[in-house]
């Protein structure tokens, strides 16, 4: 663990949750990116809380890694406002938003993976280079940290799921659900975040592997967002 003990003016939460909320002002709500933003917000205040609380031991580490992890996501929103192209992973997202096939539960989990498959493998590396210690010395926080972003997938069930009751076998929702895991996903991010630490010595490999793990995420974004219906 990261011997820190005050959060400084760099790693208060505040600054990113303001602009997710700016964001969900300012986009229509069936808009498949405001979909993920919302939830995500959620739970980005909920660590944000659970800061304050002492819930984590290194409250700077936790809030930096919170800071560098959403600063991922709003860094591809400035991107694409400007007219530029989203890294692989967030395309299908930003290319099916307004999709009239695609459920927003769909929109949900194709963030996630996003945000969760690639970004947060390099905000672990960010957040390591900031504090100028090693990925192992950010497993309590880290895992904290996914204990919390449950919280993200169970909101999104509860939230956005098509009916009261459970899905048919046979609907090709329940298909998709099953075809992707929130644990995976969070110990496929430690994986990389640790061998991108590694590779910190080769950067001509660790490119490589950002750029093969961004289009790999991408290619699990568009599986998630097959259109299943028009809504009318």
């Amino acid at each position: 663990m990261v011997q820190t003990t005050q959060i400084g003016q760099f790693t208060a939460v505040d600054p990113v949750v303001e602009r997710m909320r700016r964001i969900r002002s300012a986009w229509h709500p069936a808009d498949g990116v405001a979909v993920f933003n919302r939830v995500y917000l959620t739970v980005t205040e909920e660590i944000g809380r659970a800061i304050d609380s002492g819930t984590f031991a290194d409250r700077r580490a936790a809030a930096t890694l919170d800071i560098r992890f959403a600063e991922r996501y709003l860094a591809v929103v400035d991107t694409v406002a400007a007219d530029g192209p989203a890294p692989a992973c967030w395309r299908p997202l930003f290319h099916y938003r307004r999709h009239p096939g695609v459920r927003p539960l769909q929109f949900a989990l194709a963030g996630i993976n996003a945000h969760i498959g690639h970004d947060l493998a390099l905000a672990v590396v960010d957040t390591c280079r900031t504090l100028d210690c090693a990925p192992r010395d950010l497993e309590d926080e880290f895992d904290r940290v996914g204990d919390i972003l449950v919280l993200l997938e169970e909101r999104i069930r509860e939230e956005l799921m098509p009916g009261p009751d459970l899905l048919e076998v046979a609907d090709p929702l329940t298909h998709l659900l099953g075809c992707w895991s929130l644990d995976r996903a969070r110990d496929g991010a430690w994986l990389s975040a640790r061998s991108l630490w590694e590779l910190g010595e080769l950067p001509d490999l660790a490119e490589e592997f950002t750029e093969r793990l961004d289009r790999s995420v991408g290619l699990v974004g568009r599986m998630l967002l097959t259109p299943l219906s028009v809504r009318g």
